[in-house]
Parts: structure tokens; sequence; C-alpha cells
């Protein structure tokens, strides 16, 4: 530009005013050419420091962006120099390491303020642990101060790396820093968990396994090994299924399916086991399906619990209420169930009975006692059991009365057969206190042809009956075979039942009675009034005789209603006006008010306090009683008639009875009786069940007594009343009044209230 200037001059010097124009141009460009170079200047300006603020906007945001994920990250960071100065320190780094970054930042890691311990608990220098290791792919676990105290040690997990600069190429520590102490708590939660529960495993009262999708064990506890005879280590891997017994393998597979499919959470089933030793256990297997967190089944957990005894203590008492407690023979009720079985079969075999009646029995008793005539009970069993041997059922029906049931393509021939080796058994004398008794028994078999099969089982046993009594009455010791010629088998064909429709009408059935002492007092307070037929041909028959024929309704009506009279003038002929007599009543005899209103005539006929007619119930006949029969017994009840419910405990439930019936009292069965004191069980159901009928407020009295013994037993476990051949058996009224007995007051309140259930005078 200055050659362009001095040009310009030379050329205005020479050039006068020439000249001076293109000075002026000149100096105008230079003007123009400085503008446009500042212009430049101050653009390039504006775009440098458009650049520089955008750098440092990046930068900002970049640092935003750093800091932001810096904060949010679950890991710590801390950066140091080469030297071990610390550069960054990450907010999650300060929580973790229980510092501030002011402490921190610029200051050696040597000189940080850190107590840090490795696993072992041993101290450690903060720069060993942040320093870079040769294998950086290897965490090292260290402690620092936890939250809770001096004490407390929180976990962390360090890496640390060795990376390069970028500005200025110095090398930089970066070290990341990660808090596991919740993951080692839970890891100890879950190993404390698992520990406690492998301990309650092995220390449960019943049998626990752990059992793969496979059903294989996994892993038994102690019990489970000693249920099946082995050992825990023997079990592990053993299929589960082996062990069950082989009639109950598949038991559960249905309910293992549904549980695995998801339609059930557990289930329950009871079954068999066999022990290594070959004994078999009953066991109750409750199963749960352990299902990951997604819901796919992982494993079951067992549970198994013996349940072998109580099983054997079940049925010992099922075997109990069916079986006469005495020779272990089945009783009148799992008889009926047999015979009604029997005959409700449409198969060709043919069904019979075979009635056995001991001779001279009482005459036994009288003179040896009670205890010689069980024995000689005890002895028959075993003969009958013997001469069935197998081919017929043997029950004991009560007293020295058995019945054998046949059932058989040629059943006249087996029951002729039995009868023989019945005879001939009982030629064997029979040692009894240094005397040899001969016992012989009188017996009648019948076989269940189309007519008698259609009266049911009391058909069936009431021809037997007919025929054994024709035995007796021949001589004794002798079988008769049951004959439609003399004796038909139902009501137009009977003529046992046709004779006892007769004897019912004319007043032929008469009443004996039996007393009943206070067990306290050993005074007589009342009687119980047995029916007795007194047979032209027969002799004296009791009422298993002839009741089960007893068919027509309205004849079982007319026989109570000539009953009642009979007791009636019975109590009104006794020289004490306290006494009391209870008439034994069917739920048939019940329902139209007949029998209720015979009570309440015979009370206002013969003057006597509605408290001497006690009305007697058999709890075998009670099957849900209708409303019109519970209406009637409490129009007796209202009357001031006391109600007693006879064979407490047996047949069905009576604890139904003792809420719908108007009862005031109730009579032990004297099944319960017969083992007492000796036996255990009967003693706890005597106990029982006179504790809940007092605890009901009802009046107490046990049959069947035949020992002092069990009279003092049952007097200490507060039944008040007994009755028994130890007392007396049944006589005719003429009897009882002749004899004078000495007599005591105790009324049964026909609304009980007190804790005796009683109202005494």
């Amino acid at each position: 530009m200055g050659g362009l200037v001095g040009d310009a001059a030379r050329i205005a010097a020479a050039g006068g005013d020439d000249g001076a124009s293109v000075f002026s141009i000149l100096v105008l460009a230079v003007l123009v050419a400085f503008a446009a170079a500042f212009f430049t200047f101050l653009v390039r300006a504006r775009i440098a420091r458009e650049a520089r603020d955008a750098a440092v906007a990046r930068e900002m945001a970049l640092r935003r962006q750093f800091d932001a994920v810096m904060s949010s990250s679950r890991d710590g960071v801390l950066i140091t120099t080469r030297h071990g100065d610390v550069l960054l320190l990450s907010d999650t780094a300060t929580q973790i390491l229980g510092v501030t970054r002011t402490e921190m930042l610029g200051r050696s890691i040597a000189r940080l303020p850190l107590r840090i311990v490795d696993e072992r608990m041993r101290p450690v220098l903060a720069q060993e642990v942040f320093a870079p290791r040769a294998d950086d792919t290897v965490p090292r676990i260290v402690g620092v101060p936890g939250r809770r105290g001096t004490d407390d040690v929180r976990w962390v997990q360090v890496s640390s790396k060795l990376l390069t600069g970028e500005e200025d190429g110095e090398p930089i520590t970066v070290t990341t820093i990660m808090d596991t102490s919740g993951l080692r708590e839970a890891a100890e939660a879950l190993n404390r968990s698992d520990a406690q529960f492998r301990k309650a495993m092995q220390n449960a009262p019943v049998g626990m396994a752990l059992v793969d999708l496979e059903w294989r064990l996994m892993e038994v506890n102690r019990v489970f090994a000693e249920m099946m005879g082995s050992t825990v280590v023997g079990l592990r891997g053993t299929p589960f299924s082996a062990l069950s017994h082989p009639q109950d393998r598949n038991a559960e597979d249905d309910q293992l399916q549904r549980l695995y499919d998801g339609f059930q959470t557990r289930f329950t089933c009871e079954k068999r086991y066999v022990r290594a030793d070959g004994h078999v256990v009953w066991a109750v297997l409750d199963v749960g399906l352990v299902r990951y967190a997604g819901g796919a089944p992982d494993h079951y957990v067992v549970q198994l619990r013996d349940t072998t005894d109580d099983r054997m203590t079940s049925e010992l008492m099922a075997h109990r209420a069916l079986h006469d407690p005495l020779t272990g023979l089945a009783n009148r009720t799992l008889l009926q169930d047999i015979l009604q079985r029997l005959l409700s079969d449409p198969d060709d075999a043919q069904v019979g009975v075979v009635a056995v009646d001991l001779d001279g029995f009482k005459g036994l008793n009288d003179r040896f006692g009670h205890a010689a005539g069980d024995h000689a009970l005890v002895h028959v069993a075993g003969v009958l059991r013997g001469a069935a041997a197998g081919r017929g059922e043997v029950a004991r029906i009560g007293g020295d009365e058995f019945i054998v049931v046949v059932h058989s393509d040629d059943c006249a021939a087996v029951m002729k057969d039995i009868a023989d080796a019945v005879h001939d058994g009982l030629r064997t004398p029979l040692q009894i206190k240094r005397h040899q008794i001969r016992l012989s028994a009188s017996m009648g078999f019948a076989v269940a042809d189309d007519d008698i099969a259609a009266g049911g089982p009391a058909a069936l046993l009431g021809a037997a009956d007919g025929a054994m009594y024709r035995a007796k009455a021949g001589g004794r010791g002798r079988t008769e075979a049951y004959d439609s010629r003399v004796q038909g088998p139902s009501e137009s064909e009977s003529a046992l039942t046709l004779e006892l429709d007769d004897a019912v009408r004319r007043g032929d059935l008469v009443l004996h009675y039996q007393p009943m002492y206070d067990l306290s007092t050993r005074k007589v307070v009342g009687f119980e009034a047995l029916v007795r037929w007194q047979h032209p041909t027969r002799g004296l028959l009791l009422p298993g005789a002839f009741l089960p024929l007893l068919k027509d309704r309205d004849l079982a009506v007319v026989l109570g209603t000539t009953l009642v009279e009979q007791a009636a003038e019975f109590l009104a002929a006794q020289p004490d006006d306290q006494t009391w007599v209870s008439i034994n009543v069917s739920a048939e005899q019940l329902g139209n008010s007949e029998f209720a209103d015979s009570v309440l005539t015979a009370i206002g006929k013969h003057r006597l306090s509605p408290q001497r007619i006690v009305v007697e119930l058999t709890e075998a006949s009670l099957v849900a009683p209708n409303t019109r029969v519970r209406h009637e017994l409490t129009e007796l009840r209202n009357a001031g008639v006391p109600i007693l419910l006879d064979d407490f405990g047996t047949g069905v439930s009576p604890l139904s009875y003792l809420r719908d019936l108007p009862v005031s009292g109730v009579k032990l069965d004297m099944s319960f009786v017969a083992g007492i004191p000796e036996d255990p069980a009967g003693a706890r159901v005597s106990r029982a069940l006179g504790a809940l009928a007092r605890e009901l407020g009802l009046a107490t009295i046990a049959e069947g007594i035949e020992t002092e013994a069990q009279a003092d037993f049952l007097a200490n476990c507060g039944w008040r009343l007994g009755q028994g051949w130890l007392f007396g058996v049944a006589q005719p009224a003429q009897t009882l009044l002749d004899m004078g007995l000495d007599t005591g007051i105790f009324l049964i309140d026909p609304r009980p209230r007190d804790e005796e259930g009683v109202l005494e005078s």
C-alpha cells in the first residue's frame, strides 16, 4: 500500500488537479481496504467466539451428563493421579466410603481418613486397595465402616484400572466401588434361612422329605428314615413310589398331576408303606409343590405322619363296637349287617343260620359264679369257631345264645355238619374249680327260602330260634331243622307268629321285674319291666325269641298298653309309694299318642305319681325319630313321666338324641360294663359317658353289673344306679312282693335341672 500511495503522490505532483483526484481515489481505496480488513477481523472474531461458546456449552452439557451418570450410578467412582492424589469422587463413592468430597479432593490416597479391612478383618492400606492391579478382571473385597456404629462393617467390591489422559498424556487411575453389603446380607439371609429350614426339617417330629419332580427323594430327615426302617443316606435318590405298599403304589398319582398342573396347592392322603424290614406302616402323606419365581415347578416338600397306632386304635374301637368283648365273636349289630348283606345278595348260594343255646347255663352261673360262666362261654365260643372252620360266621347275641351264619350252595348239609361238630366239641368236659363240667347245647337251623328272605334277618333268626326251642323242648342236647309245615316263615304262615298274635290279644305275655339299686345305699329304688311269654309247650320264652316276630304295629301298641297296665298294678301293690318301674318302648310304638294315653290313663286309674312310671327307649330303634315321636315323648315328659335312653353309648351316636329328645336319664349299655375294671378302654368309656350324662344333668343307670368290683368302680365314676345279676335277675311280680325288698327313695326328675338329674326326698 505504501508504493501505491507514493505513486499517487508523484502523479499528483506531476499532473496538478488530476493528480489530486487520483490521490483522493487512492486514499478512498485505502480506507475501503482497511474497512474490509477490519470487517473480516470482526467476522472471524465472532466466529471464534461462537465456536468457543459452543465448545463451552458442549463441555457443560457433557459435564452435566457426566454428573448425572455419576450421581445415578449404583457404583461409586474414584479417579486419582499417578501420584495418588484424588481428582474426582462421585457422590455414590462418598456415601459408600463414608467421607465427604471436601476432605477427599486434592489429597493423597495415603492420607485419606479411611479404616479399611480385608475379608479376614485385617487392616489394609488405602493406597494398596485403590492401586491398579496386574489382573484388573478380579475385583477386591474389602470392608469399610458401616452405618450402624464402629463395630459395623460394610463390604465393598473395588476394581481399579490405569488409563492415560488424552490432553497431557498423564496416567490416571479409575476405581469403581460397588457396595456388596446388600447382596452379601441377602446371601447370608438365604444361607441362614436354608440352614434354619434344614435344622427344622431334621428336628421335626414328623417325617419330612424334599422330592424332585421325578418323585425321587432328594433329602429326608431322621424321623422319615426311621419310619421307613432305613437311613438318611440310604434313602437319598430312592424313588419314593418304591417305598409304597404294592396296592397303594399309585395312590397319589392323580393328585400329583393336579398339583403339578396348578389345580391345587397341596394335597393329603393316607396310604401304606413297607419298611425295610417288611413291616407295613400307615401314614398320612401331605405334599406341597415349590415353584420358581416365574411359576415353573421346582421340587416337592413332603410331610409323612405315622398313623399306624391311630389306625390300629380306630380299628380296635370299630372291632369293639361290632364284637362281643368276652368272646371276641361278632355281636348282634354285626350279625344283623351280615345277614342283611347276604339276604340282599342276588347270588345263587343259600343263606342259613344255626341258633345255639346252652343247656342249664343259669345253674352253672348260680353254682360256680359268673366268672366260671364267662369261662364256659369263652370255651363254647372256641368250640363254635372250630366247628364252623371257616364255613360260617359265629356271633354271640347275648347271654348263652349264639348264632352261626352259613352261606353255601348246600346250606342245610353244612349247618348239620356244624351242629354235629358242636355236639362233639362239647362232649369234652370243662374244668371249673376242680370240677369237670359237661356242657350241652340245643340247636336249631333254618335256610332262608323266598318267604323267609322276604321277612329279612328277623324272620330267618326267628325260624332258627323256633327250631332251637323245639330241640330244647324235645330233651336238650339236640338239633332240630326248621320245618315250614310246623312253623311258617311269614305272618300268614308262621305258627309261632300266629300263636304270638293270639297270646298278645289274650294278655298271656307277662312282665318280670329286675330290681335297680342305688349303688351308694344298696337299696332298691326301682325296677325294669321285662316281658316274658309263658308258652304252653316251649316254656318261658325271652323277648329275643318272639318280639322279632311281632310285625303288626297295631298289635305292638296293644301289647304296650297291656304291659303298662300290668306295671301300674305292680306299683299299686307295692308297700311304699316311691319305687318306680321302667317300661321298654320302641319307636314303632310311638307316634300316634296311643302309648302316651295308655301311660297317663294307668297313672290316673291307679292314682300313681307320674314319676313312678318311666319310659325306657331302646337307642338302636331310634333311627331318625320323626316329629310325632318327639311330640309324644314331650307330652309324656310334660305330664311328669321321665324318659330314659337305653343302651347308652352303643349303636348310632346318642348325642343327637340327648339334644333332640326330652331325655331325663341314660342307661349304660352292659357291653361297656362287662370288661371293667380290668379293661382300661371300657373303664375310660364308662367314666367318660358318665361325666357327659352328669354334665347334661341326667340320671345315670348302669346295667349288666355282675361283680362287686364293677359296682364299686361305677359308683366311683359317678353312676348312681345299677342293675344286673349281682343284685338279682328278673322275677315275677308276686315273687318280689313276697320277698319284701329293702327299698330307698330315688325318683328321676322328668325335667333334669341339677348335677345328678334326680329329685331326692
